[in-house]
């Protein structure tokens, strides 16, 4: 049984406020096509949207569904970034958006559907979450005439397979198996053998030839791996995602006078650690490059107002990327860690390079 809470009663206030604000649309949406794009921690699944987004047909309107694991919610400025008035973003932060009931998924889903009325959405599922439920979300019966479901890719960095960590994790095992087309991403930075160890572990795992197998060079990716048609999978169900209860889609902060709140979120063997900042916040750009790029970590992700513009920061392991955005409101850090992580010793010296 759901236990239905005020989270939930606020969800469903504001997909009925869409709806309404659509009433003077009369043609009915159905066809959008649909593609799933998964791939564990690191594998560069919001890069390949970013550059899918900027190869969009100019008359197309495109919906973006992203999910985090962590609890403040980082893709949406790295988007907004780079968005225009045809494309449409929605976050639902704080874990697998589709474990335990699917509510979180289908609710944000129909609100940014009946908002962007878009010919295609694109699904980014967390890292850390089960592709297997959204697959089984999105092929309920009432979403056969709404939704065409499409090539479901999975980004896979051939690097990881040497490291059990991600072999011998179910979620990392899942998106392949969920996937129709995977694509070995950041193939530029393999060195010998790592191709052919990802296509020995997708062998040996029947994986392929069923499913196609694909290079991408720094986080390009062709239009053309969208086009082909879901398959049906069989596939078994798994248990839910062991996160916090929290699942909103959004969420007015309620900031202490310090002026910055920190949320945390744990399940599937990792912890994320994130803060958001109020605007008045600046941090010395030059001075908190040096420190996120002194920290090895799973995955950093960073939205940053500064004193040069609005930068954001993608980390993963030794990998480091820094791109400008424009128009953040306000600045936001997210940490993701399977070790141990000294949190309090990280906020102290990300307070040492801002100023308000």
């Amino acid at each position: 049984m759901h236990r239905v809470t005020c989270a939930t009663l606020d969800y469903v206030s504001a997909f009925a406020a869409e709806i309404n604000s659509q009433e003077n649309m009369t043609e009915p949406l159905k066809n959008i096509k649909t593609n799933i794009v998964t791939g564990f921690l690191g594998a560069g699944k919001s890069t390949a949207i970013l550059d899918l987004l900027q190869q969009k047909p100019e008359r197309e309107r495109w919906a973006v569904l992203v999910n985090e694991f962590g609890e403040i919610g980082i893709d949406g400025g790295f988007f907004a970034g780079h968005q225009n008035p045809s494309i449409f973003i929605r976050e639902v932060p704080g874990g697998c958006m589709c474990c335990a009931t699917g509510l979180p998924m289908q609710i944000a889903m129909s609100m940014l559907l009946a908002r962007a009325r878009p010919e295609r959405l694109i699904i980014e599922p967390t890292g850390l979450g089960h592709p297997i439920e959204v697959m089984s979300v999105l092929s309920a019966d009432h979403y056969k005439e709404l939704l065409d479901l499409r090539s479901t890719l999975t980004l896979v960095d051939a690097r990881v397979i040497k490291d059990e960590r991600y072999t011998s994790h179910d979620t990392f095992n899942q998106q392949l198996e969920i996937a129709d087309v995977i694509v070995a991403s950041k193939q530029d930075l393999y060195q010998a053998g790592d191709q052919a160890r990802l296509e020995e572990y997708l062998m040996n795992k029947g994986l392929t030839p069923k499913r196609q197998l694909i290079s991408s060079q720094q986080g390009r990716f062709d239009m053309t791996w969208l086009s082909g048609e879901a398959r049906a999978w069989d596939l078994p169900t798994t248990p839910p995602m062991q996160t916090s209860e929290s699942k909103e889609t959004e969420f007015e902060p309620n900031f202490p006078p310090e002026g910055f709140i920190c949320r945390r979120n744990s399940g599937e063997g990792f912890t994320s650690h994130g803060w958001l900042f109020q605007s008045d916040f600046t941090f010395r750009r030059d001075e908190i490059r040096r420190l996120l790029e002194t920290y090895k970590l799973d995955r950093l992700k960073a939205t940053l107002k500064t004193d040069q513009g609005c930068i954001g920061f993608n980390a993963s392991g030794d990998e480091n990327a820094e791109i400008s955005l424009r128009g953040l409101l306000d600045s936001r850090i997210e940490v993701i860690t399977a070790g141990p992580f000294n949190s309090q010793a990280f906020e102290a010296a990300l307070l040492e390079c801002c100023s308000r």
